[in-house]
């Protein structure tokens, strides 16, 4: 899994959100607090605003702030937002057809077991990645490994519809 330098930024400016003691926080306060420019701030917060996990406040004391409270913001949803699925299954046959492929149709359309791998694992580090909250982020360090170890283990031994299938077909 590779985070992109938009997904770190904008989950970086978000937790400086959560932590703002006066419940909103200025472009350049931001970009001064992460060492970014304020013009790469504002991108990332116009993102982030056009999906709804941001408000902004016009006025004297204005700024962004949170539009949900930090323990309804899944980390899953936020990625996503400030990227791309993991697995993108719309054109993966196409873009894995393979070079001699007649009419651009996957050689291994009838037999393919690895787009229902990619699906099911995409459904479940998104499912896991959202039961991590950015109120679980501002926590002290140690407290969020204790919390994150908890979180993750119970995801792992939960199996999902698509989980099963795959153990069906492995049988």
């Amino acid at each position: 899994m590779k985070i992109t330098a938009q997904e770190e930024y904008g989950l970086r400016c978000l937790l400086r959100l959560a932590k703002a003691d006066t419940g909103s926080i200025t472009l350049p306060e931001v970009a001064a607090a992460e060492g970014l420019s304020v013009a790469y701030v504002a991108k990332l917060m116009a993102v982030m605003r056009n999906a709804g996990i941001l408000d902004s406040v016009r006025g004297r004391s204005g700024g962004y702030r949170l539009a949900k409270s930090a323990d309804e913001i899944g980390l899953g949803s936020i990625l996503l937002i400030l990227g791309e699925p993991l697995f993108d299954e719309v054109d993966y046959c196409q873009k894995h057809a393979g070079t001699a492929a007649p009419n651009g149709v996957c050689t291994n359309h009838s037999t393919c077991t690895l787009k229902s791998l990619w699906q099911t694992l995409e459904h479940w580090i998104r499912h896991t990645l959202d039961q991590i909250t950015l109120a679980d982020l501002i926590r002290d360090e140690r407290r969020v490994t204790e919390l994150l170890r908890e979180r993750l283990a119970l995801a792992a031994v939960e199996e999902t519809p698509q989980l099963l299938s795959l153990n069906v077909i492995a049988d």
